[in-house]
């Protein structure tokens, strides 16, 4: 039998918010935030609470590595490489640390102390917290799946492998219509990886970042609703959404 974790159940060193559903009865998911690049837990923390999906249990985490020059910003890398071309942060970097950091949440705590099947735990990341999460899921052996995998402007990071059978966990990549990361390359680097795959554009809008109304997290509520171990089903308006 699988249990809710308790901030009890992590290391001490780590930060995690656990965020319980709104209606009292069995948990039967769990669904892991991973904020973007620069970033901490504590807004993905507030989006957990938005979602209501049923009988689920949402953890936000915060990153392992504190950026330099922003105490409270927080990436997933080892290290930090400047974009040339935009002046910017760019997401690929070395995950060690942050591959680290999720096998203790998945393997150790939440596998391990806590009962869950891997295919009961999904990951929702953020551009850099995207890649983390595309990344996690490629590497789990041939036989094993995560419920689910949905990147928001998270490519697949170069150091991903390339499965031989593909990936088995269904992943969902969320971008934008114009200036995003999900270029074509990034789609057909995914499909490459990934046996079940949905590329999603959100039309008219430029620049990534998280769903911004009901029609732009439809597509996320329904790759939900066909994953989730529910016997409610999910319910109109899942995510709220300002």
């Amino acid at each position: 039998m699988s249990r809710i974790p308790e901030p009890s159940d992590f290391p001490g060193d780590m930060v995690i918010t656990i965020i319980a559903p709104r209606k009292d009865g069995p948990v039967e998911n769990i669904l892991i935030l991973l904020h973007g690049l620069g970033d901490s837990h504590s807004p993905f923390a507030a989006l957990g609470k938005n979602f209501n999906f049923p009988e689920t249990t949402c953890l936000a985490v915060r990153a392992p590595t504190m950026l330099p020059f922003n105490p409270n910003g927080f990436h997933w890398g080892d290290d930090l490489i400047f974009d040339s071309s935009t002046g910017g942060l760019d997401m690929e970097a070395d995950f060690t640390s942050a591959h680290k950091l999720m096998k203790t949440i998945i393997d150790d705590t939440l596998v391990g102390k806590c009962g869950w099947k891997r295919r009961a735990i999904f990951l929702l990341g953020l551009g850099q917290g995207g890649m983390l999460a595309l990344d996690l899921a490629s590497r789990l052996p041939p036989s094993e799946e995560f419920g689910g995998v949905v990147s928001l402007g998270g490519p697949l990071p170069n150091t991903a492998p390339s499965p031989h059978p593909k990936a088995k966990t269904p992943v969902m990549v969320m971008g934008a219509e114009k200036n995003s990361e999900v270029t074509e390359g990034v789609e057909a680097r995914v499909n490459e990886v990934f046996e079940f795959v949905e590329i999603v554009k959100w039309r008219g809008r430029t620049g990534d970042g998280v769903m911004k109304n009901q029609e732009e997290a439809m597509p996320m509520m329904r790759f939900m609703a066909r994953r989730l171990r529910s016997r409610a089903g999910i319910p109109a308006g899942a995510v709220e959404l300002s």
